[in-house]
């Protein structure tokens, strides 16, 4: 990966910072917002995007930020990719819409096609396409459901699942997701995660301590016959990401496999080469009965599917899956120009090679500074923990500094974690390796004060 412009955009791939952050037109456009947008939707940085691509976004005030979370890890192949844009335009000359219910299209079949060919797993399969990652989520427990004739759904401490009722259930973390929006779906159980970093015996221990906790609680408290699915992030996303401790994730798994439950891999933010493979279950040969995808899948437009096995995924009757605008003739096409360019431009490697970039010197800046309690992700989903120095109590204060500093500064990073103690970075796959290393400069300066 070099410094050229990986992704074709026409972007100068510079941080340029002209103005105060956000600058005067971006807050005019605040205050215009705050007119008219229900407060409830937030924003992690309020400037106003003109213009993106690579790993740069362009605000209305002529500033070039660098992009180190990727719309929460949409923008993989980057926000203007020419393929991706091509098909986009060449569709909406054709048509942009039917709805597939109602007279179908190509493209629809060619996204389902792939996603059952690059999912893991040799065995066959058939998919559906939705328009969002909850909406992958809620699909897949229905199909669960039905599939097994069971109800219970059991889920993760620390997991983020999505907005809707269930997949709000499904979620931990109360604010500000949860608060104030029950009552909540019945039948979802939540079990202890193999979060090495926090576990009390210690990381060395944790993926067999946690599994056998899970499963004996699962057992006694629910039983296995009554499970209908277990649904988990191979590494969580909003939960901070926590990348489960070696053999947790394979010991569910044949749990599960014993028991008739089915296991569904919420692959939604870990999907389409983020974490260095294609799936982040693929990591320890996990292989899911169900996965649910989206974000990475289309390139920045309103696209998910579910992917199972073809004894499950037939059994539910005609009719019963489905929706409107779901696998919308647009997002098909993005989808496929975004599969080609995985494939063709070997982003996984570029996803591991971001890694390999990012975690020596997050370690080495971790050396440094005590309030860095930890480092961990794999690919191009990095993280790091803060925490009070010597303890492990959550810094969410001095996380929010930092965060605030990096932005001050052109960078453009997110927060996350059940504490709000946690920095996390997404570049996107095709960031020059130049800006890369500029952002983590910035990152390094933010901590030194």
């Amino acid at each position: 990966m070099t410094s050229q412009n990986l992704s074709g955009d026409r972007l100068p791939q510079e941080r340029r910072v002209v103005t105060e952050i956000p600058g005067p037109r971006s807050r005019e456009l605040q205050e215009r917002r705050a007119a008219a947008v229900a407060p409830g939707v937030g924003s992690v940085l309020p400037v106003y995007v003109t213009d993106a691509g690579g790993g740069v976004l362009v605000d209305a005030d002529g500033n070039s930020l660098i992009d180190l979370g990727s719309g929460i890890a949409v923008t993989s192949v980057g926000n203007a990719n020419p393929r991706v844009a091509a098909r986009v335009k060449e569709q909406a000359d054709r048509f942009t819409h039917t709805c597939f219910m109602v007279a179908p299209y190509e493209s629809y079949v060619a996204v389902c096609e792939n996603l059952n060919r690059i999912t893991p797993g040799e065995h066959e399969k058939r998919s559906i396409l939705v328009n969002s990652g909850a909406e992958a989520v809620e699909n897949a427990v229905k199909i669960a459901r039905y599939a097994t004739g069971r109800q219970a759904v059991v889920v993760f401490d620390h997991g983020y699942h999505g907005r809707t009722l269930l997949t709000m259930t499904l979620t931990a973390k109360n604010m500000p997701y949860k608060q104030g929006f029950g009552p909540y779906a019945p039948e979802v159980y939540r079990m202890p995660l193999a979060y090495p970093f926090r576990w009390p015996t210690g990381p060395e221990n944790c993926g067999p301590e946690a599994a056998a906790q899970a499963i004996d609680q699962i057992t006694k408290q629910i039983g296995a016959s009554n499970v209908a699915a277990v649904l988990v992030e191979p590494i969580q996303g909003e939960g901070g990401f926590i990348e489960p401790a070696a053999g947790f994730l394979p010991a569910i798994a044949e749990f599960c496999r014993a028991h008739g439950i089915l296991f569904i891999a919420d692959e939604v933010q870990t999907g389409f080469a983020r974490t260095g493979d294609m799936f982040a279950c693929e990591h320890e040969g996990v292989v899911p009965d169900l996965v649910a995808t989206a974000k990475g899948i289309a390139g920045g437009l309103p696209l998910a599917g579910v992917t199972g096995r073809a004894d499950i995924m037939d059994k539910v009757h005609g009719g019963g899956l489905g929706g409107t605008y779901g696998g919308n003739p647009l997002a098909c096409e993005a989808a496929l120009a975004v599969l080609e360019e995985i494939e063709e431009g070997k982003l996984t490697e570029r996803a591991r090679r971001i890694g390999e970039i990012m975690l020596p010197r997050l370690r080495a800046l971790a050396a440094k500074h005590e309030a860095i309690g930890d480092v961990r992700g794999r690919g191009a989903m990095i993280a790091i923990e803060l925490v009070r120095p010597g303890t492990k109590d959550p810094d969410p204060e001095l996380t929010a500094e930092i965060a605030r500093r990096c932005h001050a500064q052109g960078v453009l990073v997110l927060t996350a974690g059940t504490y709000g103690n946690v920095l996390r970075f997404l570049p996107p796959l095709v960031i020059p390796e130049h800006l890369l290393n500029e952002g983590l400069d910035v990152i390094e300066e933010a901590f030194a004060g």
